[in-house]
């Protein structure tokens, strides 16, 4: 065999032997990022996070044990996936975190959606309606953002509400941030700062159990539906949530935790 032709035939298996190795790795980083669902259904188990400061989304009983819609969500995923739940405590701050590190398999936690979010994460379906606006007394006039200058508002670190409030507020706005939403809501009852921004759902909870402050909804921040957090690449396992979510719709399920939670219906919440 001549030099040219031993050489043709060298150059041909170093070319196939590239190929393969490529799609040897195309194949198993395919396999590896679609791994989440297929290690939930193999332990029986997904860790999914919720809240514990977020009432009624997240909170702890009478019982000592986790409560509420977001609890109550991730309980009926586990359900119909046939797998054990294990309910891992996360705060507004650590919960993105947590789903990237893979301590979590999905984030249910009055998660909206948002381009910055939807960079490092994937998002399914809504699941639950939410809306967050900055809340104070009757006696305080806020008729529009500029009327926050000079105000202090205490707001939860890393919130949708903190990051739409710092977009919007006026630079003589006081925004005090606090880590978890028991001490936002702290600072504002005690009389720390003149108003809050908040979800909804924990201004009414906090102005049933306050009616003497006379707090009253003042601006809207963002209708923000939530949406459940899955890591990046996981498409598999989002879509698994989105056929339960949808189920979930048009069997009522959905509405039903609404309406036992929120004490409002889920509305049409989008996909």
């Amino acid at each position: 065999m001549s030099n040219a032709s031993m050489f043709k035939r060298a150059k041909r298996a170093f070319v196939i032997a590239c190929g393969a190795a490529a799609l040897g790795l195309s194949i198993a980083g395919s396999v590896q990022a679609q791994s989440a669902l297929d290690n939930v259904m193999k332990a029986k188990e997904i860790k999914i996070a919720i809240p514990t400061d977020f009432p009624p989304y997240g909170f702890v009983g009478p019982d000592l044990k986790p409560q509420g819609l977001d609890v109550d969500m991730a309980n009926y995923i586990g359900q119909k996936m046939g797998v054990k739940v294990e309910l891992v405590v996360v705060t507004s701050a650590n919960r993105i975190p947590y789903l990237q590190t893979k301590r979590a398999d999905l984030v249910i936690s009055t998660l909206g959606k948002n381009p910055e979010r939807m960079a490092v994460i994937d998002f399914t379906s809504a699941y639950s309606p939410f809306f967050q606006g900055v809340f104070g007394p009757k006696t305080i006039s806020i008729k529009s953002f500029d009327d926050l200058a000079g105000k202090s508002i205490s707001v939860t670190r890393g919130a949708i509400e903190d990051q739409e409030l710092t977009k919007i507020a006026p630079e003589k706005a006081d925004l005090k941030r606090f880590e978890d939403n028991n001490a936002t809501v702290s600072a504002y009852t005690s009389g720390q700062v003149n108003l809050i921004a908040t979800g909804v759902s924990v201004a009414e909870n906090m102005m049933q159990r306050t009616p003497q402050m006379g707090t009253e909804f003042k601006l809207l921040l963002k209708d923000s539906p939530n949406f459940i957090g899955v890591a990046k690449g996981e498409d598999a396992l989002r879509t698994n949530v989105n056929e339960i979510i949808a189920a979930g719709i048009a069997s009522g399920d959905i509405n039903k935790m609404s309406e036992k939670w929120l004490k409002r219906p889920s509305g049409d919440l989008p996909k």
